[in-house]
C-alpha cells in the first residue's frame, strides 16, 4: 500500500536499480518523506561512488560516434515533391 511505504537514503548505488535515484549530498540530507511513510537514513558520510569503467566506455562511444563521417543527404526524387531531412519526411499537401 502506498501510505505504508519506506524511503531509504544512503550511499550512491553501484548499479541501476528501478525506483531509486542518485541525489547530491545537499538534497539527500534535506529529503523528507510523505506523511505516513517511514524514512531510513544511512549513518555516515555520503561519498563518491566507487570507480567504474562505465564513464570511460560512454566517453569512448561518444568519441567514436563523433568521428563517424556524416551520412550523405538523400537526393530528392525529381518526379516526387516530397523531401526528406534527416529522420523527418515532408509530406506535400493534397491538391
Amino acid at each position: 500500500m502506498y501510505a505504508e511505504s519506506t524511503a531509504v537514503v544512503g550511499p550512491l548505488a553501484a548499479y541501476a536499480e528501478p525506483h531509486s535515484y542518485d541525489l547530491c549530498e545537499y538534497h539527500a540530507v534535506g529529503l523528507t518523506a510523505p506523511r505516513g511513510w517511514d524514512l531510513v537514513r544511512h549513518d555516515g558520510d555520503f561519498g563518491p561512488p566507487h570507480p567504474s569503467n562505465d564513464d570511460l566506455v560512454a566517453l569512448a562511444e561518444a568519441v567514436r560516434e563523433a568521428a563517424r563521417p556524416a551520412p550523405a543527404p538523400d537526393a530528392p526524387e525529381s518526379n516526387h515533391p516530397a523531401g526528406r531531412r534527416g529522420h523527418l519526411r515532408v509530406i506535400p499537401p493534397e491538391l
